[in-house]
């Protein structure tokens, strides 16, 4: 007993030491210059319209942060800083993707609650219900992320949020298939802001390293999303009011959102150069501690020459398909997912508790994937992308092919890893693309494919097939598996083209200042000092930082 308090002191000591020495290694350093007046930190467009348009980076900013970028930041001072952002980004996020997800299962829960028959709907108009959402996404991804470069980013999501809410609650006065299929359409386009802001904010506070944890915590709310949409789905049960059980869901759902929106509008901020809770000195270390990602963080500047390298870049058409046989399967659990469950014996309301333990699988799978990914050896990432959807794959054969109801909803459970695939995804699209007008077309590749498969998916489901649904089970199977083969086609693209530029730089044939290219917005293709991200140990600091600030 008296050597395990000996041993337990001796390393409280030595951690101790470790601490101290840290902090000698970094003198105080005099950034009495960083805090002066910030009024010129940010340029505006001219005329009234400038009031409303994004604000870039004043060139007395950029100067700045070029001179923070000469100094060695603090690290004890970087961790305070990173667990202040964590704590203001991170559970927004969480909430607004929580909402998100919440918003588009609303009509899976709807359906169990007889919109079908309120409605009169005829076979196939459901699955038109569940797919013209993503028409309305499908026109108008590449529009809202260009408005996404000329507006400021909080602001613009969260109206395109209130106008989600808005459209749901209208949803409850439809009267019929086109009633629902027009409010289905327009909240497809709003929603179409969703995924591409979420990650453009992360990309916008974090580090390039940091991007896959954060966005693995935010996208943890999909799987609370699930679990509470269930509880919102049972508690709705049990309402015996005028209106029909569905109505109420859109109801309820759509004020919650709306309300959340204006909460986001008052007190989330558009980006790290002017806002109330940091001072000027902090937000200069904020952007600088970016100085090795090699990408300017925000801009409102459309630039056309990374429009075309956009378009010639095969890794933008990998993008989409990423996106296209990741949603294939989401477009048909997503809308039909409580149908196939309730088809394994279940009455209504045990079908909406049966999401609950779905939900929180997905979240714990996140969380895993997250953890492996900080000890796994460097240039991971994307195996450990591959591995994660071999579970849905098998889980998808399962439903298909079991006869026990248990091991049919163990199966269903199982295809809910996938999620962790599809965040790790998300960080090839912040982390591997280069430039802001390139980064926004990528992003709107994926969410493109993203809207194709979420189209194409519940088609694959026949009601003829109910309540096995059998082809679209195994159509959910196939697209899982061909999303593996995209994935490793991707690892070749950028182990090869880091090779390439490692092999350009050692033999003398390209040289630069990574200081200088850092706070350009110039392209991966043209920038020098850019290396595509395949690395799992980088994300482990980031794991450390947010698990020891945040506590949702």
């Amino acid at each position: 007993m008296a050597d395990n308090q000996l041993t337990t002191t001796q390393s409280k000591l030595s951690t101790e030491k470790a601490d101290i020495q840290e902090l000698e290694a970094y003198p105080k350093t005099d950034l009495s210059w960083a805090d002066k007046p910030d009024d010129d930190d940010e340029t505006s467009a001219p005329g009234i319209l400038g009031y409303f348009l994004k604000k870039n980076p004043s060139p007395t900013f950029i100067g700045d942060v070029a001179r923070m970028n000469t100094y060695d930041l603090d690290p004890v001072v970087i961790k305070r800083l990173e667990k202040k952002v964590d704590l203001l980004i991170i559970p927004a996020l969480a909430v607004c993707y929580m909402f998100y997800y919440v918003d588009k299962t609303t009509l899976s829960y709807a359906a169990i609650f007889g919109i079908k028959d309120d409605l009169n709907l005829a076979k196939s108009e459901y699955s038109w219900l569940s797919s013209i959402f993503y028409f309305g996404w499908l026109a108008w991804a590449l529009p809202t992320n260009f408005l996404m470069q000329k507006f400021p980013l909080n602001k613009y999501l969260a109206f395109n949020i209130f106008m989600w809410g808005v459209l749901l609650m209208a949803q409850a006065a439809s009267r019929n298939f086109t009633d629902l299929a027009v409010l289905r359409v327009l909240s497809g386009a709003f929603e179409a802001t969703a995924d591409p802001a979420f990650v453009l904010i992360t990309s916008t506070w974090y580090t390039r390293p940091q991007q896959p944890t954060r966005i693995g915590y935010w996208y943890l709310a999909n799987g609370f999303g699930i679990a509470l949409g269930g509880l919102f789905g049972y508690g709705i049960g049990q309402i015996n009011g005028a209106l029909a059980s569905w109505k109420y869901e859109f109801l309820i759902v759509g004020a919650l959102c709306s309300a959340w929106s204006i909460f986001l509008f008052i007190f989330i901020p558009d980006s790290p150069y002017r806002t109330h809770w940091f001072t000027r000195k902090e937000r200069l270390m904020i952007v600088s501690r970016k100085r090795n990602d090699q990408n300017l963080t925000d801009n409102r500047e459309w630039k056309w020459d990374q429009v075309v390298e956009a378009f010639i870049d095969p890794k933008i058409y990998l993008f989409f398909l990423f996106g296209f046989t990741a949603n294939v399967p989401n477009g048909g659990t997503s809308n039909f997912g409580t149908l196939i469950v309730k088809g394994f014996g279940f009455d209504t309301l045990q079908t909406t508790l049966m999401q609950i333990p779905y939900g929180m699988i997905i979240s714990l799978i996140i969380l895993l994937a997250i953890y492996v990914n900080t000890k796994l050896p460097k240039g991971n990432r994307t195996w450990l992308m591959a591995f994660t959807n071999v579970p849905t794959v098998i889980g998808f054969a399962m439903i298909a092919w079991c006869k026990s109801k248990g091991a049919r909803l163990a199966g269903y459970w199982m295809t809910g890893a996938s999620n962790a695939t599809f965040v790790l995804g998300l960080s090839l699209v912040s982390g591997n693309v280069g430039g802001q007008t390139k980064k926004a077309i990528a992003s709107a590749a994926v969410f493109l494919g993203v809207a194709a498969g979420n189209i194409v998916g519940p088609f694959l489901f026949k009601d003829d097939e109910a309540p096995g649904y059998f082809t679209g089970v195994i159509g959910c199977m196939v697209s899982r598996a061909l999303e593996i083969v995209v994935i490793l086609i991707f690892r070749f693209i950028f182990v090869r083209a880091n090779r390439r530029r490692d092999r350009a730089v050692a033999e003398g044939k390209v040289s630069y200042d990574a200081n200088l290219t850092g706070l350009e917005d110039i392209s991966d293709w043209k920038n020098p000092a850019f290396r595509y991200i395949a690395v799992s140990r980088l994300c482990r600091h980031s794991l450390v930082s947010i698990c020891s600030s945040c506590s949702f």
